[in-house]
C-alpha cells in the first residue's frame, strides 16, 4: 500500500523501502469475498481533550511558474489545518482522503473496488476554531516523496488534539496525488532518474513551497475570521517524514520563522547536513533493518542547536505513517499475508509503534514550542522499551 520513499538508500531518499501489491489471483479472491457492506478501516483516536476541526485550503503562488510542469503559470497548493475545534455536532467527519485522490489511491495500490472503505478522520468539516488568548503555537508537516498529506493523520490529529494548530502541505506533482475544489486531481509527475541533483531541486521546491505557505498563514492571521488571530506565528514548528523530513532541515536552514523541527526516517543531503542552532529531533527507524545512514552522521556533527537521535525498535520506514495502522486492518481483505506485514511496517506492535511516536514527538515540540517539559526526551524510558537514545 505504499510508495513511500526510504531513508536507507543510496541517494537519499531514492529508492522505494516497501512497496506492498497485490497479485491478480489476491485480487480476484478480494473480489469474490466482497460483501455488501465493506469494512471501513480506522485511524487510532487523539489522546488530547480538544474536539478536532479541519478545513482544506487552495493556495496560488502567482509568483512561481510550477517548478515541475513549466506549462502552469503558477505554482498551485492543497493545504489542510487541523485545529482544536468548537463543539459543533452537526459538521460531518472529514474523510481520510478526499474522494478523487481516494480513487487514484486505491488504483496505485491495487485495492479492489468496494474491498473496502478508507478512514474517515476524527475531525469535524469546517468547524469554527477555538481560539486561545494569544492564537495556538502552529506546527508544519510535509510528507515523503510521492506520499501526500493524509499519511501523517495519526501525528497530525495527536497534536491538534493537545491545542497545536497543524497544517499539512501537499506539495503538488511529487505528491501521488493532490485534488483542487475544481475537481482535478493532479498526480506525480517528476521524470528522470531519481539522483541528487533531482533531490536537491525537491527540496528547493518544498522549501519554497513552505515558505509561501507561513506567507499565506501571516496574511490569514492578519486578516478576517474565522481564521484571524487563531495562529501564534511566533511559535512556528514543523515535522515530516522521509523527503519531507530532510524538507524540515532544509527549511530551517532558510527560514528562522520555523523555531524546532523534527526528521522522521528521512536522509539528507549538503547542504541541509549543515544543521542549525535551533532545537532539531532525528527519530528514525530500526537500525538492524538496514545499514545506518551516514548523513545523519554528518549533521549530527555540526547541528549546535539542541539535538537527540531515536529509534524505534522493530520499525521500518513506512512504519512513520498512517499505514502503520491500516495495513494490519487491510491485510486479511487483500489477502496479504502476516509475512508480507511484517516486511512493510516490522515487527513491533501496531499500538505501541503508534504510541511511542506520538508521546516522544509532543514531547519535542512542548519543550520547544510551550516550554514544558515532560522529560521523556532527557533519557531512555522503562516507559518505553522500543524507543531507544541513540545519542
Amino acid at each position: 500500500m505504499s510508495r513511500l520513499l526510504s531513508r536507507r538508500s543510496l541517494l537519499a531518499t531514492a529508492a522505494a523501502s516497501a512497496i506492498i501489491t497485490v497479485p491478480l489471483a489476491t485480487a480476484a479472491s478480494a473480489r469474490s469475498r466482497r460483501t455488501p457492506t465493506p469494512p471501513r478501516l480506522t485511524l487510532p483516536a487523539p489522546t488530547g481533550p480538544y474536539p478536532l476541526g479541519t478545513v482544506s485550503l487552495h493556495l496560488i503562488d502567482r509568483t512561481r511558474v510550477d517548478p515541475w510542469q513549466a506549462s502552469r503559470p503558477t505554482r498551485e497548493l492543497m493545504i489542510q489545518l487541523w485545529y482544536p475545534t468548537l463543539a459543533t455536532p452537526g459538521h460531518p467527519y472529514a474523510p481520510w482522503m478526499s474522494p478523487g485522490a481516494a480513487a487514484l489511491f486505491e488504483q496505485a495500490q491495487g485495492i479492489p473496488p468496494g474491498a473496502l472503505l478508507l478512514p474517515t478522520t476524527h475531525a469535524r468539516s469546517d468547524t469554527p476554531v477555538d481560539w486561545s488568548r494569544c492564537g495556538r503555537p502552529v506546527v508544519l508537516y510535509s510528507p515523503g516523496l510521492r506520499s501526500d498529506r493524509s499519511l501523517g493523520t495519526v501525528l497530525i490529529e495527536e497534536l491538534a488534539s493537545h491545542g497545536y494548530l497543524v497544517v499539512a502541505i501537499d506539495h503538488t506533482y511529487d505528491a501521488d496525488q493532490v485534488e483542487f475544489p475544481d475537481g482535478r486531481v493532479e498526480t506525480f509527475a517528476i521524470t528522470g532518474d531519481i539522483d541528487d541533483a533531482l533531490i536537491a531541486k525537491a527540496l528547493a521546491v518544498r522549501t519554497a513551497d513552505i515558505r509561501f505557505v507561513l506567507d499565506q498563514l501571516a496574511a490569514l492571521n492578519a486578516g478576517r475570521r474565522p481564521l484571524s488571530g487563531a495562529f501564534d506565528l511566533s511559535c512556528v514548528g514543523m515535522f515530516g517524514h522521509s523527503l519531507g523530513g530532510a524538507a524540515t532541515a532544509a527549511t530551517m536552514r532558510a527560514d528562522r520563522r520555523v523555531r524546532a523541527g523534527v526528521n522522521l526516517d528521512g536522509s539528507l543531503l549538503p547542504p541541509v547536513t549543515a544543521g542549525t542552532g535551533r532545537p532539531f529531533l532525528l527519530f528514525g527507524s530500526d537500525p538492524g533493518v538496514g545499514s545506518e545512514d551516514p548523513s545523519w552522521d554528518q549533521f549530527w556533527a555540526s547541528q549546535y542547536g539542541w539535538k537527540r537521535e531515536l529509534a524505534l525498535a522493530g520499525s521500518t520506514h513506512i512504519s512513520f505513517t498512517d499505514l502503520e495502522t491500516l495495513l494490519p486492518q487491510a491485510a486479511p481483505i487483500l489477502g496479504l499475508t502476516p509475512e508480507q506485514v511484517t516486511q512493510a511496517i516490522g515487527t513491533l506492535e501496531p499500538d505501541r509503534a503508534i504510541h511511542a511516536q506520538r508521546d516522544y514527538v509532543r514531547a519535542f515540540f512542548d519543550l520547544h514550542l510551550r516550554r514544558l517539559d515532560s522529560r521523556l526526551l532527557q533519557r531512555p524510558s522503562a516507559g518505553y522499551p522500543q524507543v531507544r537514545f541513540v545519542r
